[in-house]
């Protein structure tokens, strides 16, 4: 099908926001992409906002983004405490300096930010967190989804159908 042979990093921790990490697994698995779901290493189960859990395969100093054609950042508060682990921001800005997918939904803006991969990007978030993307250095703007290179940023969970066809294109093009 149209992502057979892609690899896909989902990132999950505590407090994620559910339809943001389970819509984009299930929609990548569905499109026949290998997705692996990595951890920040403090744990092997995270709880959503709800308390749904999620197992890890993996942690971010586990892998490398050589291995992968793309990640995809959940928001929910997890990313202000994916941000506190070197190996996850690590991770994301590996990915995005090897031109690779870089998918930030909602809160995942503050990853974008402490990766320091924003400036001068053209991207969208939750709008609480506008300020943050902004003092980051990017452009922000209120669409559903964003693409400005290998970043695609979405806004809030309403967002997702239109995410994940970014998502599903920008791997597409990938070569891996």
């Amino acid at each position: 099908m149209e992502l057979k042979g892609k690899r896909v990093v989902i990132l999950a921790e505590e407090m994620y926001n559910e339809y943001e990490l389970w819509y984009p697994y299930y929609r990548l698995k569905e499109a026949r992409a290998d997705v692996t779901l990595v951890g920040s290493g403090s744990s092997e189960n995270y709880k959503s906002k709800s308390g749904l859990e999620v197992s890890v395969d993996t942690s971010a100093d586990e892998i490398s983004a050589a291995d992968y054609d793309g990640i995809v950042i959940p928001g929910g508060y997890a990313p202000d405490l994916m941000r506190r682990y070197p190996s996850m921001v690590k991770l994301v800005k590996d990915f995005f300096e090897a031109g690779k997918v870089v998918a930030a939904i909602c809160h995942a803006g503050w990853m974008l930010a402490s990766a320091e991969i924003v400036q001068g990007k053209t991207a969208t978030c939750f709008f609480s967190i506008k300020d943050d993307l902004i003092h980051a250095g990017a452009n922000y703007v209120d669409q559903e989804v964003v693409v400005d290179g290998n970043l695609i940023t979405s806004r809030k969970p309403d967002d997702l159908p239109a995410f994940m066809r970014a998502v599903i294109a920008g791997l597409q093009g990938s070569s891996g």
